[in-house]
């Protein structure tokens, strides 16, 4: 249910990023506007492009969220397989079954989502007074479109199952894992450096073609954009692992109490553990992070046009209002990321009841193993937000330098409007005023960074204390039982 829950929303978010760009362009250009439209992210066809790429973006944690729903079920999953395996099926014949089984409920949370997107295509068309529309309820994306979106989205998490299961061997007497012994290396970090590069090198190329008059490849600077991105993101969320290991070492030698030195232990045994808890989330913060960036760079731009008269084309709150509706996805992503997070703690407890049956049983209070399970979580996860939310607005910094204007002359025609209209009068009045160059350095935007790292923060300690209510269920001593 969760699984297909997942493709659900993954689906939506596809077809709505979609639909933004089955818009069509009126007659005019790219200057002509769709004043169908309420909605001026709508109306301007130039806008459209980031509108849905911030779409799509929502889809990265929603997909996180299902890969972490997957291994909820995996306990029963793997009892179920290893009965087959008992019953004469090999072992490919296992991991079709279990690659198929994630692929159908995939499928049936993909046509789930198809339904609600065309019921709700057509509960809200409700057009104004004027004929004018919230949203592109009046267009859809190609079929071909639909097909892709509807029918890749079960391929790819079919393919993806049958991807992670290649360090599984199923046996009759149960599942057994690869694990990776030798422990990470901060190689991440060359990832970071890598998008950060490539968002650096945004602005260079497009005045290299400028000085030579030409124009760049069409792929080539969104390329720049959108493969920075996810390579920085993946360098962060990698990154996790490298972090999880460093800091289970100094627990490991700076800790006295036994629910840390028990994180400690588990934080070294298996640091790729909050590479795949916080994936979700941190992808939203980097998310999040970078509009916060892009939000203060706006706030620059404008105080540039109060200093030398040239303010932004549209209106100041237009690009604004813009930007809170960027904070609603992220607010929306980080949600779903909670989720993930939820999901991924209660299977690391379901995963690990009988380890934890077995400390309780030797007498170690459930209070220490709950107070392990916090540490377990929070060590790791600060030091990752940060980096996080470091490098989502680095990642603006690089594309988007410091607002600049004036640096030219300007006239001005000091007598009323009706002698400066003249051509003959106004040549007594006019004086010519030299604009000197301004720079205007945005703003480090710490209070909408301080909410995004205390929210995340908040998002953890909640589904730890949630997923903390299954601890003692998973601590029975039945749990013992072999047999």
């Amino acid at each position: 249910m969760l699984t297909a829950l997942s493709a659900t929303l993954a689906v939506l978010a596809g077809l709505a990023a979609l639909t933004v760009l089955a818009i069509p362009t009126p007659a005019g250009g790219s200057d002509a506007l769709s004043d169908q439209y309420t909605n001026g992210l709508l109306r301007e066809p130039g806008l459209r492009g980031g509108t849905a790429f911030a779409l799509l973006l929502l889809m990265l944690p929603v997909l996180g969220l299902a890969g972490q729903c997957a291994r909820l079920g995996a306990p029963a999953r793997d009892r179920r397989l290893a009965a087959l395996r008992l019953a004469g099926a090999t072992p490919g014949e296992v991991t079709r079954v279990a690659a198929a089984e994630t692929g159908l409920a995939a499928l049936l949370g993909a046509s789930t989502g198809l339904l609600i997107y065309l019921a709700g295509h057509q509960l809200v068309h409700r057009p104004d007074a004027q004929g004018r529309l919230p949203l592109p309820t009046d267009v859809y994306p190609p079929t071909a479109g639909i097909v892709a979106v509807v029918l890749g989205l079960p391929a790819l998490a079919t393919l993806a199952t049958a991807l992670l299961l290649r360090r599984v061997t199923t046996t009759p007497f149960g599942v057994v894992r690869k694990a990776r012994t030798r422990p990470p290396w901060p190689w991440p970090g060359l990832l970071i450096l890598l998008g950060l590069a490539a968002f650096a090198a945004f602005r260079p190329v497009g005045l290299w073609y400028e000085r030579r008059h030409s124009e760049p490849p069409l792929w080539l600077l969104p390329a720049l954009l959108v493969g920075g991105a996810l390579i920085a993101m993946i360098g962060v969320v990698t990154g996790t692992g490298w972090i999880s290991h460093r800091t289970g070492r100094l627990l490991h030698r700076y800790a006295r109490g036994p629910a840390a030195l028990l994180a400690a232990g588990r934080l070294t045994a298996d640091p790729w553990a909050g590479s795949r808890t916080f994936a979700a989330l941190l992808a939203a913060l980097i998310f999040g992070a970078g509009a916060a960036g892009i939000r203060a760079d706006f706030l620059a731009m404008i105080e540039l046009g109060r200093r030398t008269g040239n303010g932004m084309a549209a209106p100041d709150d237009f690009y604004l209002g813009a930007m809170d509706l960027v904070d609603l996805a992220v607010a929306v992503a980080m949600t779903i990321a909670a989720g993930g997070l939820l999901v991924a703690l209660v299977e690391g407890i379901v995963a690990r009841r009988q380890a934890y049956a077995a400390l309780v049983a030797t007498g170690v209070p459930r209070g220490v193993i709950g107070r392990s399970i916090l540490w377990q979580s929070l060590a790791p996860a600060a030091p990752a937000i940060a980096v996080a939310l470091t490098v989502g607005l680095l990642l603006v910094r690089g594309a988007f330098p410091a607002p600049t204007g004036g640096g030219y002359s300007q006239e001005i025609c000091d007598a009323g409007e009706k002698l400066c209209a003249d051509e003959v009068t106004r040549a007594q009045y006019v004086r010519t005023e030299w604009v000197s160059r301004v720079t205007v350095p945005p703003d480090v935007p710490w209070d909408r960074l301080a909410w995004l790292g205390a929210g995340a923060l908040a998002a953890v300690l909640v589904t730890v204390g949630v997923g903390l209510l299954f601890l003692r269920s998973s601590t029975a001593m039945e749990e013992l039982r072999t047999t």
